[in-house]
């Protein structure tokens, strides 16, 4: 295991002059997830670096993802679908996720404010949790709303914005669900929260040195959580007391959307921007094993950009998880060996059923990859037909992109449906088995969260602030 001394100075002497070179550039990586949701607040001197929204593919420079020949024609197991009961944490419940059978009908049922929208100066980045009875939403100044999960009417709600004049702008975050009743909230305002999950009260608040982006996750007796400085904190869930912290590699160059960690057995794997993720022992902290998700030989500046932005997928003791700079792995969850890599990037989580692992890439790509090889059955395009091209001489008479392309989330699998949320304000299905478009509704704001699954429902979280269902 190499020491976290030698590991930063390693990288130090590597990446620091790409690393300069991408915040120099103008992006503004903590406020966005994607190259387009950079350009999504006014700012001329980002527009200038990805201009018209246009994605900018890393992959791209490499090698193109095409699907395997050996799996033309070949099928793969799906489970059938099945009733999810409740969503305690970002990302799914401890077991996991493969197949509900929410949203039968695909079509929205209600629509809630929850308070706060994304605007310039506040994000709404925190995917929903639910017992079951309610769900509970997070806004983009620290409003927690817990909701009826049947109807959508309101519960209560409690602001937890400190209003001191150092953290004006504290978004970001998350929730996490116990089954005794416990609903712990991470905060940009530099806290985490431990609120009673019936009535919004507050068990006890802990202040702590950074920011929170990413939500927190659970075990029997601790409450995990990363900041913006990567690094993860383990906190007693009934007194709220520090038992430990790790410090991964700080990176100053990272983007907004972080993932939270997930528990297996007697580990906690947390994924950082550095693209390190570590397997840590629940009790003590110490590094189990560690893996870096990183292409080494890349020249593109924003493939240094190295963040593990969706949750790992934990699956039959197999961790799935890809980063930014365009590595798609599947890993022992037990002692960290590699079983196969796919150069793809993504900010987004795996989606593990029966056979298969789904991924979005940056570009838009959906695809459906072997669990057992890492081999691709297909590939969809999801901003097929989308870009609109205008011809003229633009330098040697190239054509240029005009129009926007949107960004994508999910997927996740309801109803024999793969269900997608774009920047577009919209949820489209696809067929699980050849990727085929099969519908498409409205929701009335762009969504950059992944939807949930509680009960015959899907719920979306809008950046307008809205919580949607889907029945």
């Amino acid at each position: 295991m190499m020491s976290l001394s030698n590991r930063l100075a390693k990288r130090s002497a590597k990446g620091a002059a790409v690393l300069a070179l991408v915040v120099a550039s103008g992006l503004a990586l903590q406020g966005c997830s994607t190259i387009s949701k950079i350009t999504k607040r006014e700012d001329p001197e980002n527009q200038a670096v990805a201009s018209q929204g246009q994605r900018i593919s890393i992959v791209a420079f490499d090698q193109k993802l095409t699907p395997s020949k050996s799996l033309k024609d070949v099928g793969y197991y799906l489970p059938p679908a099945a009733t999810v009961a409740s969503w305690p944490l970002a990302g799914g419940p401890v077991q996991s996720v493969q197949h509900s059978n929410a949203a039968v009908n695909f079509q929205v049922a209600w629509s809630k404010s929850i308070g706060a929208a994304g605007k310039t100066h506040t994000e709404v980045v925190a995917q929903p949790v639910s017992d079951g009875q309610r769900i509970y939403t997070l806004d983009g100044q620290a409003r927690v709303t817990a909701f009826d999960v049947a109807s959508g009417a309101e519960v209560w709600s409690v602001d937890l914005d400190p209003k001191l004049k150092r953290d004006k702008h504290g978004f970001g975050g998350g929730l996490a669900l116990t089954t005794d009743g416990k609903l712990f909230v991470t905060s940009g305002y530099r806290s985490i929260n431990a609120l009673d999950a019936a009535s919004g009260a507050i068990i006890w608040q802990k202040p702590v040195d950074t920011q929170f982006h990413a939500a927190p996750t659970v075990d029997g007796t601790h409450v995990f959580a990363t900041d913006v400085d990567n690094q993860i904190f383990a906190f007693d869930q009934v007194n709220g007391e520090m038992k430990w912290t790790y410090q991964a590699i700080a990176e100053p160059a990272r983007i907004l959307k972080s993932a939270s960690p997930v528990v297996s057995g007697d580990m906690v794997i947390a994924p950082f921007s550095s693209g390190e993720l570590v397997a840590l022992s629940t009790s003590t902290g110490d590094p189990v094993w560690e893996q870096t998700l990183a292409q080494s030989a890349r020249t593109n500046a924003l493939s240094q950009i190295r963040d593990i932005a969706g949750r790992p997928a934990l699956y039959d003791n197999m961790v799935y998880a890809a980063s930014h700079s365009g590595v798609f792995a599947a890993m022992d969850a037990r002692s960290g060996q590699t079983k196969w890599q796919v150069p793809a990037d993504s900010v987004n989580s795996p989606w593990v059923a029966g056979d298969v692992v789904f991924l979005t890439s940056l570009q838009g790509e959906l695809m459906a990859v072997s669990r057992d090889s890492g081999q691709i059955y297909w590939i969809k395009d999801l901003n097929d037909g989308k870009q609109r091209m205008k011809k003229g001489f633009f330098g040697m008479g190239r054509e240029k992109l005009v129009g926007k392309v949107p960004q994508w989330t999910g997927p996740i699998l309801a109803s024999n449906r793969l269900i997608m949320v774009n920047s577009d304000g919209q949820a489209v299905s696809y067929d699980p088995n050849t990727g085929a478009a099969t519908g498409e509704l409205k929701l009335g704001g762009a969504a950059y969260i992944a939807p949930i699954v509680v009960g015959d429902t899907l719920f979306v979280v809008t950046d307008d602030g809205k919580l949607v269902a889907i029945r």
